[in-house]
C-alpha cells in the first residue's frame, strides 16, 4: 500500500465528531493522531458509539502535547498542513504528498497562532462567505478524500 496522509486532531473537543473522524480513518486505512488534552475522557460513550468497532482498526498515536506532537513529525520529516477557515488556498488547489500530516483544529477555537505559524501549508474548504464553518469531521472527510484522490488510493476498490 502507497505511503497515506495522517489525520492529527488539536485537541479535539466532540468526542462524537473525534470518533467519526477516527471510523473514517479506519475505513480509508489511514493513520491518526490525537494531541492532548482532548475535552473529553477516551472512554466517554460519545465516543465510543460513534468509532463504533472501528475504533481497533485505526492506527492511533496519543500525544500528551503539541509539543511532544512536534518531536514526533520532526522524526519523520512529515509535512503539516493545516486545515483552517483562515487560509487563502482551497484544499482542491493544493498538491498533497503522501505522508503529509493533515492537521485539524478544536471544533470550539482552531488552533492557537502558535501552531498556525508552525504549519508548512495552509489549506481551506470553500465557502459562501457569509458561513463561519463546516463540522470538523465534514470538512477533514472532504480533504482526506482529495488527499487520498491524487495519491491514486481509490484506484483498488478495497483501498489495499
Amino acid at each position: 500500500m502507497p505511503a497515506r496522509p495522517h489525520l492529527a486532531l488539536y485537541q479535539p473537543d466532540i468526542p462524537q465528531n473525534t470518533g467519526t473522524l477516527l471510523r473514517l480513518c479506519a475505513c480509508l486505512g489511514v493513520p491518526a493522531s490525537i494531541i492532548e488534552p482532548a475535552g473529553f475522557p477516551v472512554s466517554d460513550r460519545h465516543f465510543r458509539r460513534s468509532g463504533m468497532d472501528y475504533l481497533d482498526q485505526v492506527a492511533l498515536e496519543r500525544h500528551i502535547s503539541f509539543t511532544a506532537f512536534e518531536s514526533w513529525r520532526a522524526e519523520r520529516g512529515a509535512r503539516l498542513v493545516l486545515l483552517t477557515t483562515r487560509a487563502q488556498l482551497s484544499y482542491t488547489a493544493f498538491a498533497f504528498r503522501p505522508g503529509d500530516i493533515l492537521l485539524l483544529g478544536r471544533e470550539s477555537a482552531g488552533v492557537p497562532d502558535a501552531v498556525h505559524n508552525l504549519a508548512d501549508a495552509t489549506i481551506r474548504v470553500p465557502m459562501r462567505p457569509s458561513l463561519r464553518s463546516l463540522n470538523v469531521a465534514v470538512a477533514g472527510a472532504m480533504v482526506l478524500g482529495e488527499a487520498l484522490r491524487q495519491m491514486g488510493a481509490f484506484e483498488d476498490e478495497d483501498l489495499t
